[in-house]
């Protein structure tokens, strides 16, 4: 499907040194290079990430105006809109022969920037991305909260993309997706696949969410739960029989739940967990490492909520939580360190590398050692 936002082929009568040819040169490099990202920052070159690292494309250092006059052009009407507005914005942008992108154009230190991921053109499997075995059960859920958590880059997205893909091969469901802006383009399999993208087809993701609950959905993904009304709605959609996917910038099951408690006012806050004890179906926290081969793999952590974690919620002794997964894991649930352990055994990761990523080290440490590591 092609979003409203997604721009057609730039004007050829442009001049080579014109700023739009500029942006499509550096994103030819981008892409010849196989990077994930463009970075435009005053008084730097432009540098583009391949496999986690900055690599510099050029010599000369962009000024703020070299950067607004290159990737204004990029922007759907909308996203025009919202940057002379709010001097942010979020958009994706499509160049014939090189693919999608995401642009994210904004200000620091009052000088404009950019950052522009590159798209992939194919939703990948499960399999593909090398994540533990049990995350593929949450594709299988009928209802309840899903949150899949982790830092900028570490790949919830490509996870959500993944689960949607792993449910659009098996299952007859109606799926909704709410993104800002779309990253991975489902095709109708033998799931009906409905992608909103915020900014050409809804303000905002509250706006959006609530009228996905009128679609008749049997799975929505949120992109992000950016703020406390989309986390209530979520959350009540989880609560009367849909399945919810969405993400967080959160480390661990400990943090989300209290990332969402947190953002409400401080007497909302226990009927708020008392509602996520019920909604929560389970809580996935990964991160991308580098492989010892070349690349980046992940590492991640499950907690598939039962019983004794909708109880730790709910009193908030959440210090409990990380006791639950081990509780837990008939039911699919695993640590962190079970995951890290598992990359070390495979030769995917090194001894050291697991113990300075681990959680709980000492957990780690031991079980390395039982497997004579």
């Amino acid at each position: 499907m092609t979003t409203d936002n997604d721009q057609t082929e730039a004007k050829p009568a442009e001049p080579e040194s014109s700023p739009a040819v500029r942006l499509r040169l550096w994103l030819l490099k981008l892409a010849a290079e196989g990077g994930s990202d463009l970075l435009l920052v005053p008084d730097a070159a432009p540098a583009i990430r391949v496999e986690g690292k900055l690599h510099a494309i050029g010599d000369a250092p962009l000024t703020g105006p070299d950067i607004e006059a290159a990737v204004l052009p990029a922007l759907a009407p909308h996203a025009l809109v919202q940057y002379r507005q709010s001097r942010i914005a979020d958009a994706s942008y499509r160049v014939p022969g090189l693919g999608r992108f995401r642009i994210n154009l904004h200000h620091e230190r009052g000088r404009p920037a950019a950052a522009v991921r590159a798209l992939p053109s194919k939703v990948p499997s499960l399999g593909e991305l090398h994540l533990p075995g049990g995350i593929a059960a949450l594709a299988q859920l009928q209802r309840g909260l899903v949150i899949i958590g982790g830092a900028t880059g570490s790949g919830k997205t490509t996870t959500l993309a993944a689960l949607v893909n792993e449910i659009n091969e098996k299952d007859a469901r109606h799926v909704v997706t709410i993104e800002d802006p779309i990253e991975y383009e489902h095709v109708h399999n033998h799931s009906i696949i409905e992608q909103v993208e915020i900014g050409s087809d809804a303000p905002d993701f509250p706006t959006a969410l609530r009228a996905a609950l009128r679609q008749a959905p049997d799975v929505i993904v949120v992109g992000e739960m950016r703020d406390p009304e989309t986390a209530r709605i979520a959350l009540s959609a989880a609560e009367t029989g849909h399945l919810v996917f969405t993400t967080l910038h959160t480390t661990d099951a400990v943090s989300t739940i209290s990332r969402i408690a947190d953002s409400f006012p401080p007497e909302r806050q226990h009927s708020i967990r008392a509602e996520m004890a019920m909604a929560l179906a389970a809580i996935v926290t990964q991160s991308l490492l580098p492989r010892r081969s070349g690349g980046r793999i992940p590492a991640a952590e499950l907690l598939m909520v039962s019983y004794g974690a909708r109880q730790h919620i709910r009193k908030n002794s959440l210090q409990h939580l990380h006791q639950e997964i081990t509780i837990t894991r008939k039911n699919g649930s695993f640590t962190l360190e079970e995951s890290l352990a598992q990359l070390v055994a495979q030769g995917d990761l090194s001894r050291e590398d697991a113990i300075i990523r681990a959680i709980h080290a000492e957990d780690l440490d031991t079980m390395l050692k039982a497997r004579g590591m």
